[in-house]
């Protein structure tokens, strides 16, 4: 190869990086395009548009992660643990200078729809813009007359995360949007009724359900994001508790539920099948209760209509008397889980396991009690339940935290036996797996805490 030859090769493949370069630059740092660029705001926005964005609102329950029990509504500062570190949410008030004050039209649909804030860094997919995106033009510019308009604007500025470089850098965000946030609002499938077709949209868009109940691969994405996957709303962990299955699954979904079942539960927070307890609780005192029936009805519609998994889920459960002999006094005295069950859980769940009705839920053929992953009965049985508030008034039941009362080994022996009995499925619990979710997990607060966004 001549020295002539080997430079041109040398300046081609420099040129060449340096245009991947600068396509992976541009790529990165271009602005999304929003349909509202270029339009402005004139004006006070009607009651009836402020009054749709704060139903909005209310649907994707803003306000449980921007707030946290000591602040304001909205003014941010709740932590969110990640695989990486910490990160806390920002304050989204209309003040100028620490929260959204400044945000035209524009610049909050592509925090919303695409996850970049208006100086073009972009924004962890802890906040679910990859569902967000799914949103109507009518709804975007209705929060945002809300949150312009109706919220009080708070001083406050918001938390640094303490993720280390260079796992902090934000750029990558841009490649991994790429990979696996769609856009594009939700699309009306023609073949389906309107009230199923708005349970869809509510339950993709604002409700963002998958957030939850949608199992997350390696880089930390949904693994689906809508109907067309088996592995959409099929279950996952999230945050210390597991988020069960919303398909038709007789054991760990809703295959034994009907619409109105979901509908009631999602009304007042409790049905035959359950009740509401850890961050479903919260989402319940904020969100679900002050959705109309007509949407709820919707949503139970929607998630009704997913099929299950009978290959994953197995012959749907049955109540088994017999596998609970433990409770036989001679056997009650040689198993610790049994008798650590009769002297703290049966008082409230019964000896049988069946609960009071939907005032104490049934422990025999639960979710919890039914999936492989145990970190909701060991979350809920370190530190309790929070209140159910349902207009304004608190429950008078809740799960009280028995951190203090019970060794790991006693809370694992306890959850094996509740496990086993009545025909669940779920298996033995490990004392190591309590220990863990005991340090990184802090007492239920025994306060009442619902947000009041105005």
């Amino acid at each position: 190869m001549t020295k002539r030859l080997f430079g041109k090769i040398l300046v081609a493949l420099l040129l060449a990086c340096l245009l991947v370069a600068g396509g992976i630059t541009w790529f990165v740092t271009r602005t999304p395009r929003s349909p509202f660029d270029g339009t402005a705001l004139t004006g006070t926005p009607s009651a009836d548009l402020i009054q749709r964005g704060e139903y909005a609102a209310r649907v994707g329950d803003c306000v449980a992660c921007h707030s946290t029990p000591n602040s304001a509504p909205f003014a941010g500062g709740l932590e969110m643990a990640t695989p990486m570190g910490s990160i806390f949410a920002t304050n989204i008030t209309p003040d100028k200078e620490t929260g959204i004050g400044r945000y035209s039209l524009a610049d909050f649909d592509r925090a919303l729809r695409h996850g970049v804030a208006r100086d073009g860094h972009r924004l962890y997919p802890a906040m679910p813009y990859p569902s967000y995106a799914k949103l109507g033009n009518d709804d975007v510019r209705a929060l945002y007359a809300y949150f312009m308009f109706a919220v009080q604007p708070v001083h406050q500025e918001s938390r640094l995360g303490d993720i280390p470089w260079p796992l902090n850098m934000r750029w990558p965000l841009a490649l991994w949007n790429a990979a696996f946030a769609k856009s594009g609002a939700y699309q009306q499938k023609g073949s389906m009724d309107p009230l199923w077709s708005r349970g869809a949209y509510i339950v993709q868009g604002l409700g963002h359900c998958g957030s939850c109940h949608t199992p997350r691969a390696v880089s930390m994405n949904e693994k689906a994001l809508d109907e067309s996957s088996s592995l959409y709303l099929s279950g996952a962990v999230l945050d210390g508790w597991y988020a069960p299955s919303l398909r038709g699954d007789p054991n760990t979904g809703l295959g034994r539920w009907s619409e109105e079942d979901v509908f009631r539960f999602l009304r007042t927070g409790r049905s035959q099948h359950g009740v509401v307890f850890g961050s479903m609780a919260e989402v319940f005192n904020n969100s679900t209760q002050y959705m109309t029936d007509e949407d709820l009805r919707a949503v139970a519609r929607y998630v009704k209509s997913l099929p299950g998994d009978p290959t994953r889920d197995g012959q749907p459960w049955r109540y088994d008397a017999a596998s609970n002999g433990a409770l036989a006094l001679d056997q009650r005295l040689k198993g610790p889980g049994a008798q650590t069950y009769m002297a703290k859980c049966s008082s409230c769940h019964g000896q049988d396991g069946r609960g009071q009705g939907q005032w104490i839920p049934t422990l025999a053929g639960s979710a919890s009690s039914m999936i492989k992953e145990g970190a909701s009965s060991i979350n809920v049985t370190l530190n309790g339940s929070g209140r159910i508030v349902a207009n304004g008034v608190p429950d008078a039941y809740r799960m009280p935290p028995f951190r203090k009362q019970l060794s790991d080994q006693e809370i694992a022996d306890v959850l094996t036996f509740v496990r086993t009995s009545w025909g669940n499925r779920g298996g033995a619990v490990n004392r190591d797996d309590v220990k863990r979710l005991r340090e990184r997990t802090n007492p239920a607060s025994s306060n009442v805490i619902v947000l009041q966004m105005r």
